[in-house]
């Protein structure tokens, strides 16, 4: 898994399929090349204060991590991180980023 870093990236991704969920909103985007799957991670400052920020990061990248399904290559995946998440449990979340992610792309396959 590689890591979105340039704006453009982000910016492009949130063109594409959204997914909300409760603890974050998953945005995904297919490039034109067959490259590996990249993953951009945001929490905006609505969320609270830069502790609050990173430990939702924290907890998204880690859910990426660790998820059973595996990403598409050729795709640009951003998940945008929301307050919800600094409290729901870990399991709930990881769920959800599933569940986000076979929308994202039964969406894709039908567009």
């Amino acid at each position: 898994m590689e890591r979105l870093r340039q704006r453009a990236d982000f910016l492009a991704a949130a063109t594409g399929v959204k997914a909300p969920a409760a603890g974050f909103v998953l945005q995904a985007r297919e490039r034109a090349d067959g490259g590996p799957a990249r993953v951009g991670f945001t929490v905006s400052k609505k969320v609270g204060n830069a502790v609050e920020r990173n430990r939702v990061r924290r907890r998204l990248r880690e859910i990426v991590r660790l998820a059973h399904l595996p990403l598409r290559l050729g795709h640009d995946y951003v998940l945008v991180g929301r307050r919800a998440a600094l409290n729901l449990p870990f399991a709930r979340i990881a769920q959800d980023y599933e569940g986000a992610l076979q929308r994202v792309h039964k969406r894709r396959a039908t567009a």
